[in-house]
């Protein structure tokens, strides 16, 4: 039965939103940290996290800037602790594994293919910026290919394998799947497979429920019982594919970093909000929320005594 449970992902921060986007947004190792935990409180098993320059609130991808909300969230929570290696699509592959590389998580992201990264829509959405970074990085998206080659995702597993890090493998598009599966035929990774797949952002899937079953009728075909499945909905999309995650037996992820947002205008409050709301679909249809021990034991986790910090 804990199976059934349902894991709720936490993305606090990420690096597509920018700070002038919502005053909510956490920027501070405190405000990352305060964040983690209150996710973990309302029911996030796992809370996948980036760093950011306490400045002007820029992606920072040095393991030094990870190193004070790391060490605070394992102080005051149990919560299952996801790094990204996507960091921002305009990093290099080297630049993006660093933290995970040093600090060891139980799970790091993942992104799993080359893709258009099309963040520049939120120009029209946007237009009062505090910092120059912010409309400078969404213009360039235009011209942007989120690099994933195969050696720069082989170059990622060889250097997180020997850690004991298990991957939220970040699946944009039915090709993705693909991708994963000639890694796991290869060896380079193992099941129980973590496969998030994403929906709504511009360069990857829709999020109409036809998407949704595309691909989870082809994760089924490549994977069988050889995965465990979340969705994430960009945007508006996030809650609605919250429900169906849930009713089809899935794990689902929501935070700052994917939507900004709590409902039709309304900017969320913080990422427990969100968790929340989450947390209210999930026990609505009957099911249970899983907790951060039963996530390790879910998705066959090392443990939070075994990571780096």
């Amino acid at each position: 039965m804990k199976n059934r449970k349902v894991i709720i992902t936490c993305a606090v921060t990420g690096s597509i939103h920018t700070p002038s986007m919502s005053p909510h947004l956490p920027v501070t190792a405190q405000e990352i940290a305060d964040a983690a935990v209150g996710a973990a409180e309302a029911g996030a098993a796992i809370v996948h996290l980036h760093a950011r320059n306490p400045v002007d609130g820029r992606p920072d991808q040095s393991p030094e800037a990870f190193e004070p909300f790391l060490r605070d969230i394992k102080r005051r929570s149990d919560v299952v602790v996801n790094l990204t290696t996507g960091g921002s699509p305009f990093m290099s592959v080297e630049e993006r594994v660093r933290p995970a590389a040093v600090w060891k998580p139980e799970v790091a992201s993942l992104n799993i293919a080359s893709m258009n990264f099309g963040l520049f829509p939120m120009l029209k959405r946007f237009n009062s910026f505090k910092y120059d970074w912010e409309p400078q990085m969404l213009e360039n998206s235009r011209d942007l290919v989120f690099r994933n080659s195969f050696k720069d995702i082989e170059y990622s597993l060889r250097t997180l394998n020997e850690t004991g890090t298990r991957y939220e493998f970040e699946c944009y598009d039915t090709s993705h799947l693909y991708n994963l599966h000639h890694f796991w035929k290869e060896g380079l990774v193992k099941a129980p497979l973590f496969i998030q797949t994403v929906f709504g952002l511009l360069g990857g899937i829709g999020a109409h429920p036809e998407d949704v079953a595309h691909m989870k009728r082809t994760a089924d075909r490549l994977f069988g019982d050889n995965y465990r499945w979340s969705i994430l909905g960009a945007g508006r999309n996030q809650m609605p594919l919250v429900a169906i995650a849930a009713a089809q037996g899935g794990h689902v992820r929501v935070g700052l970093e994917d939507s900004l947002w709590a409902g039709k205008g309304k900017l969320a409050e913080s990422n427990a909000e969100q968790v929340r709301q989450a947390r209210a679909i999930i026990e609505g249809l009957g099911l249970e929320v899983a907790t951060p021990d039963e996530a390790r034991e879910i998705l066959e986790l090392k443990g939070r005594e075994n990571v780096a910090f």
